[in-house]
């Protein structure tokens, strides 16, 4: 068997593998369980990663043949959990360099298919994220939703569920997204939605689901839904501002996750809102998703760029 590298992308509920030769073609794609220690029991997470790397071994790559490994995951910041994924692959004997990062930085690479630039993700939360040519990285948001997240899927179910029990107390005017709630979620009072909301068994995920009815009520020139996605944007916008002031005026930014890459209207008010503050930023989407990034940064660690 002839070299090879090893990408992971450690989603919320599942990790995207892909084993790659030096040169980057794809050899094997496979999905696995979650690799967030921050969002699992350590055990659940530590059998979700020997799994993976004995499926790697069993369809036949030798770990000596291996040259390099990254592993792009939320909840990295904690200390403990480069050791707990170190321990892991030691396990099986592999000896190449091994790259920990953000999943946003391994979103980044697999954007642009380069390391300098930027990207805007906003999925169930919310992130922005730069590398300039120097080799300095800069981030904003991506806190969490109890204290950040605006702009994300979660912070626009949020604020749908607020405007639909506003106007159910004529604090605002109706709204068609009372009916567009209720419908979706097969309910038919406000009482059944406060039960909804408070279950403890929902999570911030199910309210992060409902972003997907802003797009029906905004075309149908519902002011709270117009309200609702002009804050998204201009909270989106937000998060880029600190980064752009030290990058390059003329750098890329790449968009990410479902609010941007699903919803049509609040891509094109953020690209036009960015070409009016920003003339010279080129907005993008996607090259390669982040998987394929982790393989950039790994065939990297392998001398191979």
């Amino acid at each position: 068997m002839s070299e090879y590298v090893i990408g992971l992308d450690g989603g919320g509920t599942k990790t995207k593998v892909l084993v790659a030769d030096r040169n980057k073609e794809i050899l094997e794609s496979f999905l696995a369980g979650a690799i967030n220690y921050n969002g699992s029991e350590k055990e659940r997470i530590d059998r979700n990663m020997q799994t993976i790397f004995q499926t790697i071994l069993e369809k036949g790559y030798a770990n000596k043949d291996c040259i390099g490994i990254c592993i792009g995951t939320a909840g990295i910041s904690n200390p403990l959990v480069h050791q707990y994924i170190k321990s892991n692959i030691d396990l099986f004997g592999y000896s190449c360099p091994v790259s920990i990062v953000g999943d946003h930085e391994t979103a980044l690479v697999g954007a642009l298919l380069q390391s300098e630039g930027m990207i805007l993700i906003a999925g169930t939360g919310s992130i922005c994220y730069g590398r300039d040519e120097k080799g300095n990285s800069y981030r904003t948001g991506g806190y969490g939703h109890l204290i950040d997240d605006e702009g994300s899927g979660y912070a626009i179910g949020r604020d749908i569920l607020s405007a639909v029990v506003r106007a159910y107390d004529k604090r605002c005017e109706a709204t068609v997204l009372t009916k567009l709630v209720l419908d979706y979620l097969n309910i038919q009072t406000i009482e059944e939605l406060i039960r909804y909301v408070y279950d403890p068994g929902h999570s911030k995920k199910d309210i992060a689901k409902l972003s997907v009815l802003i797009e029906k009520a905004y075309r149908l020139q519902d002011q709270a839904a117009i309200a609702i996605v002009d804050h998204c944007v201009s909270e989106l916008m937000e998060l880029t501002k600190p980064i752009l002031k030290v990058m390059k005026e003329d750098c890329s930014i790449a968009v990410s996750g479902s609010i941007l890459l699903k919803n049509q209207d609040i891509f094109d008010k953020l690209c036009a809102g960015m070409k009016k503050e920003h003339p010279l930023v080129t907005i993008t989407k996607p090259k390669k998703d982040a998987a394929f990034g982790a393989v950039i940064i790994a065939a990297g660690l392998g001398g191979t760029i």
